[in-house]
């Protein structure tokens, strides 16, 4: 447990203005700060920061609270994490007095270990959306289901090469154990003595980026641009992705949800994509797997509705399953239609 007095000082010293700007578009107005509320749809600023309060409101829909809680509404940061964020940006160390140095020094060289996992995971992304650009090929694919460059640039839709070593040309040191580890390559297992022959997991698909709730790239789903099988491939199992626990499109379909009301659960990443082209981004897909509790406890971080729209096939049936999610009081005090 972090102590209120970390909690005071902390806020204390931040400035929430500082906070709020980095992701609302802030004037000054008198005394204070003013800016479209990031909660809610308007065309007329109603949301206040308040430098002398430390605080935030919006006239419009009622969200108020500290830069805290602002962090927790506005990108769907846990308590903790909301914390750790505002202590790092201001040099405080968050007490962590009920763990062993043990302990410690096993966190801190895990949060080491996925932040670097996901650095190579944005290299990654940047090397797909270069290479959809030299795919014409790719490029009419996606024309072909609608879609505009805006809105492919918007999720950062990329394409892997049909080469079985294509990242290489991107990352030099092909054999660096974090590709491995982060799902981009496939390294066999041999005999001893043997070579092991690494390749690339995604080849000639169309690349989506699944991104965490603070918008980090944790993993990609690559789709076929012809009939092959499978038609959808997503990466593994990392110890930054998990796919029970992520959904595609959240980070980028957090606002819309706020602005609609609702969240729209569908199956597939093209299905996000093309909603999001023609208005709806407030679209998500889980990632293969069924819907879980855990899914739509996420989703009610950002909206108080959850809309399933799965297709009538019987891998969309059974995806909106009711036994497959597992109802809790925190799901029955929401709306789930």
């Amino acid at each position: 447990m972090i102590p209120p007095g970390f909690i005071h000082d902390l806020l204390a010293r931040v400035d929430i203005v500082d906070v709020v700007g980095r992701h609302v578009e802030l004037k000054k107005a008198g005394i204070n700060h003013k800016g479209l509320c990031p909660f809610h749809g308007e065309k007329s600023p109603s949301f206040i920061v308040s430098p002398s309060r430390q605080t935030y409101h919006c006239f419009g829909c009622g969200v108020h609270g500290n830069a805290i809680g602002f962090l927790i509404e506005h990108t769907g940061a846990g308590f903790v994490e909301a914390v750790e964020d505002l202590a790092q940006q201001v040099g405080m160390q968050v007490p962590q007095d009920e763990r062993s140095p043990e302990q410690r020094e096993k966190a801190k060289a895990e949060k080491a270990r996925q932040e670097s996992l996901t650095d190579v995971l944005a290299r990654a992304a940047d090397f797909y959306k270069a290479q959809l650009r030299k795919s014409p090929r790719a490029v009419e694919y996606l024309k072909g289901r609608g879609l505009t460059g805006q809105i492919a640039a918007r999720f950062g839709l990329g394409y892997a090469p049909e080469g079985w070593r294509s990242l290489a040309s991107g990352f030099p040191a092909y054999d660096d154990p974090q590709l491995v580890e982060s799902g981009l390559v496939i390294s066999p297992d041999v005999e001893p003595g043997e070579d092991a022959k690494r390749y690339d997991r995604f080849r000639d698909r169309v690349m989506f980026p699944i991104r965490n709730v603070t918008g980090e790239v944790i993993g990609f789903g690559g789709r076929v641009l012809d009939k092959g099988e499978p038609k959808y491939l997503n990466s593994p199992e990392t110890p930054v992705f998990s796919k029970g626990r992520e959904l595609y499109g959240l980070f980028e379909g957090r606002q819309a949800m706020r602005q609609r009301g609702y969240a729209l659960v569908v199956e597939g990443y093209m299905d996000v994509v093309a909603l999001a082209q023609h208005g709806f981004g407030n679209a998500v897909a889980t990632l293969g797997t069924a819907c879980t509790a855990e899914h739509v406890h996420k989703l009610f971080r950002f909206t108080e509705s959850v809309v399933f729209s799965f297709d009538g096939d019987a891998a969309g049936r059974r995806a909106a399953s009711p036994s497959k999610l597992k109802t809790t009081d925190s799901v029955k005090r929401n709306s789930l239609w």
